[in-house]
């Protein structure tokens, strides 16, 4: 990591990633349609799910920054953190916003029966947050406050599931 740069180096906004595989996977419906999802459940099915992933998901991204500015740090991942949040959601699952956005786009893909939007989340979206963001974030993190961040790393799971 450079000794002077102040972020963790995300290879790009998560919020612009999430957007890009919305979007890819949308264009791939429509290139390819695979119907897969409006074939296995009914509409009502796949609008009812799509909308509690997507409220489930948008309920962590706001408890989350909520948690981020009521502790005077940055929301942004490329910006410097100044304070280490470990409590509230953040007692629970290290990355809520990352795991909301999760939620959001498969409650979308649900919601759109977009098939592609679906595959693409798995596929593309999760280890593009992982590898690009949430691993880059946590060396981060660990040399920026050190041990507390260390022991937090030990005691809560990555994403909410003891993985």
């Amino acid at each position: 990591m450079n000794a002077t740069r102040d972020n963790p180096g995300v290879i790009a906004p998560p919020p612009l990633i999430a957007l890009a595989v919305l979007v890819v996977g949308l264009l791939l419906d429509w290139l390819l349609p695979a119907y897969v999802l409006s074939v296995l459940l009914a509409f009502g099915t796949r609008v009812l799910l799509g909308l509690e992933l997507i409220g489930g998901g948008a309920a962590l991204i706001i408890i989350a920054m909520r948690a981020f500015r009521a502790a005077g740090t940055n929301v942004e991942p490329w910006k410097p953190s100044t304070a280490l949040v470990a409590g509230g959601v953040f007692a629970y699952v290290r990355n809520p916003i990352y795991v909301g956005m999760i939620l959001i786009l498969a409650g979308l893909a649900f919601l759109l029966a977009s098939d592609w939007t679906l595959v693409l989340t798995i596929v593309a979206f999760v280890p593009a947050i992982h590898f690009g963001v949430v691993l880059r974030e946590e060396r981060y993190l660990a040399a920026k406050f050190g041990e507390p961040y260390v022991r937090y790393l030990r005691t809560v799971p990555r994403y909410g599931l003891p993985l």
